[in-house]
């Protein structure tokens, strides 16, 4: 009986310290998934972030070509405004000109058409009437320049 006791005892000793061991291992395991989730869980941000990071990309990638386009079109109105401005001028001289020939001022029509020519003025001037019947001012310009060099 007593070895039957001491058998039992030690079975109970045995099962015990088998608890305690499986029960180290079951919080190593624990952590070991804790572990695991959480890398898990990074991954998944990290797979989120690059492809966050992919549309910025894109999306920085189409601002620059909206920059672009935008930086053509103001290239293009600058160029736009500085050729309206040049037959603005031309137009103006013209009509000085015009001014000066009526008034029978043929010396004031030479430097007028020399400062035209000099600044490229004189090409500057429309080649078509705007009205039927009416000369064109380029017509007009050369009538006066031809008038004026004559006398």
């Amino acid at each position: 009986m007593i070895l039957f006791i001491v058998a039992f005892l030690l079975m109970a000793l045995s099962f015990a310290m088998h608890q305690r061991s499986n029960s180290v291992d079951m919080d190593e395991l624990k952590d070991k998934v804790d572990a695991l989730q959480a890398t898990q869980a990074t991954q998944g941000e990290n797979i989120q972030l690059q492809n966050d990071l992919k549309v910025a990309y894109e999306e920085k990638a189409q601002l620059q070509k909206n920059v672009e386009s935008l930086e053509e079109q103001l290239a293009k109105s600058q160029e736009e405004t500085e050729s309206a401005k040049k037959q603005y001028e031309a137009m103006n001289a013209f009509y000085t000109l015009q001014q000066q020939y009526a008034a029978e001022d043929d010396a004031a029509c030479q430097e007028t058409i020399a400062a035209m020519e000099k600044d490229g003025l004189d090409k500057l001037l429309p080649a078509e009437a705007t009205t039927e019947g009416i000369e064109s001012p380029a017509q007009l310009y050369l009538e006066i320049r031809e008038d004026t060099a004559v006398q």
